[in-house]
């Protein structure tokens, strides 16, 4: 799951970041998210590899169901304002313009929904690995 969830963050992240960032506020949130969760489950796993868990105690089964839920709830609310960006496609950018400008492209809309579904894909995934870890946490 975890290869999985560091591959989905990761095409989240380059396709955010390769829009022109129409609406800052919805996806600087979805950038937040995405950036830090990658981050942190990149130093979550290094605990492990490097067997930093067995030197600090620590409940790891409740920390990891603590982790990778709270990440679930984020990437959650951050699937939800990609997937409001994208829905705005047809608004113009400026409202007292006369100029015809969306604020996506039809490029950047294309974009934004495979951001949208990745997004989604990675909320499942960090889901699926809340209920293993609660699964771990209760036996």
């Amino acid at each position: 799951v975890f290869l999985h969830l560091q591959l989905f963050g990761t095409i989240v992240w380059i396709l955010v970041a390769s829009t022109r960032v129409p609406l800052p506020l919805l996806q600087g949130w979805v950038m937040f998210v995405a950036v830090t969760a990658w981050f942190l489950s990149i130093v979550f796993l290094s605990v492990f590899l490097f067997g930093y868990a067995n030197r600090i105690a620590l409940n790891w089964n409740q920390a990891d169901f603590i982790f990778h839920g709270a990440t679930f709830v984020f990437y959650f609310g951050a699937f939800l304002l990609q997937a409001a960006t994208t829905s705005l496609h047809h608004f113009p950018r400026k409202f007292n313009s006369t100029a015809q400008e969306r604020i996506l492209t039809g490029h950047e809309y294309n974009i934004s929904i495979a951001a949208s579904i990745f997004a989604f894909a990675t909320a499942v995934c960090y889901g699926f690995s809340t209920a293993l870890a609660l699964r771990r946490w209760r036996l």
